[in-house]
C-alpha cells in the first residue's frame, strides 16, 4: 500500500471514531500509564494490513512499539498471535477499533481470495477483482486481494479502458466504441470491451480489442467463446461468478477470472485486541 495514501486514510478514520477525545480512556486513565496488548486470531484464516496495526498507532503516539509476529499473506490459525503493542493505555484503546475494523476486513477479502484460488484450481486461470468495492476502502480492499494470491483489475475509471454494455448502447456499436477510443488514446492504454454475444465477440476481435470479457456466461459459453478470440488477444469472464461456481470455470481456456464478491461479499476474518497479562500466548 501506498505509506502516504495510507496515512491520509488513517488521519480521517481515527478522527471519525476519536473526535475531540476518547471520554471513556481519558477519564479512566492517567496519560503517562503504560500497558501491553496482543492482537490476536480468533479464527483460522490469511492475513493482510498488517501495516495497518503500526501506521495507526503512530498517529496516535509515535512511541508506541508494535511488533508484528506473522506477514500479510500467511495462515494463521485461531489464538495466534498477530502482533503485541506496547504504549500509553488510553492511545492503545484508543486506535483499537479503527484498526481490528480495517484488519478483520483486509484479512476476510485475503482468506476468501485464498480459498477461491483453491476453489479454481487452475493456475492457468488468474483471479482479478473488480470496482466493486467500499468507498474509502479501496485501496485497502485491493490490496488484501494481492495477499490472498489474487490481482487487481483497473483501479478506477482512470487507469483502465472498458468500454461496456452501456458505452456500446450510446455510442451505436462495439467497432465505433472502440475506434473512436482509440483514436483519443494514448498507445500504453489497453481497450477492453464486454461481450455477451458471440457476434458481440467477432466484433470485438475485429475491432482490435486488447481484452475482451465474456460478461455473464456460463462455463460451457466462456470455452466456446474462448475459442472465437485469438491467442494475441487477453479473455476475461466475469459476471455473476460465486465460488460455488469457480470449478466448473476451470480448462474453459479463458486468461483470468473477474470477482465481484472478493470484495463485496467477503466475511470479516475474526481478530481481537486483548490486554496482555503475563507472557506472550
Amino acid at each position: 500500500m501506498n505509506s502516504l495514501a495510507l496515512r491520509e486514510h488513517l488521519k480521517h478514520f481515527l478522527m471519525e471514531d476519536i473526535g475531540h477525545t476518547d471520554i471513556t480512556s481519558r477519564s479512566i486513565f492517567p496519560d503517562n500509564q503504560q500497558g501491553n496488548g496482543l492482537i490476536l486470531a480468533r479464527e483460522d484464516g490469511v492475513i493482510s494490513g498488517l501495516q495497518v496495526i503500526g501506521s495507526a498507532y503512530h498517529l496516535l503516539d509515535p512511541a508506541i512499539e508494535v511488533t508484528t509476529y506473522t506477514r500479510d499473506g500467511e495462515r494463521v490459525q485461531a489464538g495466534e498471535t498477530i502482533a503485541e503493542i506496547t504504549g500509553p493505555v488510553s492511545q492503545l484503546l484508543a486506535g483499537e477499533r479503527v484498526i481490528l475494523n480495517l484488519i478483520q476486513r483486509m484479512s476476510g477479502i485475503a482468506t476468501l481470495t485464498s480459498k477461491c484460488i483453491s476453489l479454481l484450481n487452475d493456475p492457468s486461470i488468474h483471479l482479478y477483482d473488480t470496482r466493486k468495492t467500499t468507498p474509502g476502502l479501496r485501496m485497502f480492499e485491493k490490496y488484501a486481494v494481492t495477499t490472498g494470491g489474487g490481482k487487481n483489475h483497473r483501479y478506477g475509471l482512470y487507469d483502465g479502458m472498458m468500454i461496456k454494455d452501456n458505452h456500446i448502447s450510446y455510442c451505436g456499436s462495439i467497432t465505433k466504441a472502440v475506434r473512436t477510443a482509440r483514436q483519443k488514446t494514448g498507445h500504453m492504454m489497453k481497450i477492453e470491451v464486454e461481450t455477451e454475444t458471440k457476434a458481440e465477440v467477432i466484433e470485438a476481435v475485429e475491432a482490435g480489442a486488447d481484452v475482451i470479457m465474456f460478461d455473464n456466461r456460463s462455463p460451457k459459453e466462456v470455452k466456446e467463446f474462448a475459442a472465437l478470440v485469438p491467442k494475441s488477444i487477453i479473455t476475461e469472464a466475469s459476471g455473476g461468478i460465486t465460488p460455488e461456481d469457480l470449478p466448473f470455470y476451470a480448462d474453459t481456456n479463458v486468461n483470468y477470472i473477474s470477482l465481484g464478491f472478493l470484495t463485496h461479499s467477503a466475511k470479516a476474518l475474526d481478530i481481537s485486541f486483548q490486554v496482555n497479562e503475563g507472557e506472550k500466548k
